[in-house]
């Protein structure tokens, strides 16, 4: 069973899209709902009445779960109310490093780190963008701190006695021939097995117009890696953050609350806040516009004040009802997490969800200097 507690992901990989209530849909980062940590174990004891045999509970999403506290809360309620399932993690790998112990801690002895490249380059092909520490790193600078903080996790977790289990996206013209050194390398540093996935070519990605590798490209690939002595697994069936019950089998469906709790689904974002400041504004310089009515966000770097980027807003989106908290969802999701949203004014919807997803709003009609100038202070 695949718990849905871990919305906001710190990396953006160029294949992944991660929608909410894609019920038609089995694949990593899609799922019909986002639980809370007491929400989700209730579902547990939930399942567990219709589904005894349930063994592993796993989160892998739909972000990264080493990105949100929720992850930490939810594997502690349920080592507590049910001791004897096992308990698995899913991550990208770059908040590993110095919490592998927090994890092992927990009762966590089964970790899954998705791994691209070991080659930078390769890796920047494949990642569109990595916040670390506050900052948003791309290209290469992305892929090199992503890798370096990959491969720390892994060691800090078979030194503790974990079984890791390396999944790698098979992404023809892009890593494919790379993989045998990636596996290589895993094996040697103590990985127990290695899942290689096919691309998903997803709507909305980078990758959408790429051409997903044929089931005999990935066999080949997989026959080839298996002679390097390492356990290749072969039944993955690329699971959504949501499900449940056998592979080849999903019934999630038969669990799922539904309309009571998409309506009012967090976007997903970025895990750790830029230092960045997100103004309202239709000329570039002064905070006067609303969040819900501004044409533009102008994201602008709390350490020099630069211009990060400008994020153009639909402005004829619905105002009212669902297709208003759409609306507001999107443009939350399109500023990429600043740490904070400066507005002339902001209704309560999207100030209580930024304030959810640690992100403080200034009320302002100042200029952009001013703001800077009063939070560097």
């Amino acid at each position: 069973m695949h718990l849905p507690v871990a919305p906001r992901c710190n990396i953006q990989c160029n294949y992944c899209n991660r929608k909410y209530d894609c019920s038609n849909e089995s694949r990593p980062g899609v799922t019909s709902e986002v639980l809370t940590p007491s929400e989700a174990a209730d579902k547990v004891g939930r399942v567990l009445e219709k589904i005894p045999e349930l063994k592993v509970i796993g989160i892998a999403g739909p972000g990264d779960p080493l990105a949100n506290d929720t992850t930490y809360e939810t594997i502690a309620l349920i080592g507590e109310r049910y001791p004897d399932l096992t308990l698995c993690i899913s991550t990208n790998g770059l908040a590993l490093p110095g919490n592998a112990k927090r994890l092992y801690d927990l009762g966590v002895r089964f970790v899954t780190i998705t791994m691209n490249a070991l080659d930078p380059e390769i890796g920047a092909k494949v990642y569109g963008r990595v916040i670390l520490d506050g900052k948003e790193l791309k290209g290469i600078d992305a892929a090199t701190a992503l890798i370096e903080r990959q491969l720390k996790g892994l060691e800090e977790c078979v030194a503790l006695g974990m079984v890791v289990k390396i999944n790698i996206v098979m992404v023809p013209n892009v890593n494919v021939d790379h993989i045998p050194i990636l596996v290589r390398r895993v094996k040697e540093m103590g990985a127990y097995t290695v899942n290689i996935l096919p691309l998903i070519p997803v709507e909305g990605t980078p990758f959408e117009n790429m051409e997903a590798p044929t089931p005999e490209m990935r066999k080949s690939l997989m026959d080839s890696c298996g002679e390097l002595g390492i356990k290749v697994m072969r039944h993955c069936k690329q699971c959504r953050a949501d499900a449940i019950g056998l592979l080849g089998n999903d019934r999630s469906g038969e669990f799922a609350c539904g309309s009571c709790r998409t309506a009012e689904v967090r976007p997903i974002l970025l895990g750790d806040l830029r230092d960045a400041v997100a103004f309202a504004s239709d000329n570039g310089k002064d905070v006067n516009r609303g969040f819900g009515n501004t044409p533009s966000f102008y994201i602008v770097s709390l350490s020099d004040g630069s211009l990060l980027e400008k994020v153009d807003v639909d402005t004829g989106r619905s105002v009212a009802g669902s297709g208003h908290k759409e609306h507001i969802n999107s443009i939350v999701t399109s500023l990429k997490s600043p740490k904070y949203v400066a507005v002339s004014e902001i209704g309560s919807f999207p100030s209580k969800l930024l304030d959810e997803l640690g992100i403080k709003v200034i009320i302002s009609d100042s200029s952009f200097d001013d703001v800077l100038k009063g939070l560097n202070a």
